[in-house]
Parts: C-alpha cells; structure tokens; sequence
C-alpha cells in the first residue's frame, strides 16, 4: 500500500461526547487511550465500533472452527 488513502482505517466511537472518527489501524490503541485519558479521566469510554469488534470476533471464531457444528 503506497497512498495514505490505502491505508486501513478503524471507526472508533464515543458515546458520550457522541463523536466517531476513522483512525489508521496502528494508531487505534494510542488514539483511543488519548480520548479516555484525556476527556472520560481514563474511564472506558471512547471504544472501536461494537460492530467491527464483533466481525473481527467472529472472523477469528471461524477461522480457529468454534463455530463448526459439532
């Protein structure tokens, strides 16, 4: 990948501040770190999309077989 705008991005949201952005995929641990620190004083807030949580979840379920019928 040669252009930023190949670059993979995560949405990362903020239910109280009700904000979203997309963050490059190696920033997303700092960038959501900074918000919680600095706006929710550390508190869990700020998160990467359930939705994209869950996917990647699912994904990695899969592709280990936990989701084969037994």
């Amino acid at each position: 990948m040669t252009a930023e705008s190949d670059d993979p991005t995560v949405p990362i949201i903020c239910t109280e501040c009700d904000t979203a952005s997309r963050v490059p995929l190696e920033d997303v641990a700092d960038a959501v770190s900074r918000h919680n620190d600095r706006l929710h004083d550390g508190e869990p807030i700020a998160q990467v999309d359930p939705a994209i949580t869950e996917q990647i979840a699912n994904l990695a379920a899969d592709d280990l077989g936990l989701l084969e019928d037994a």
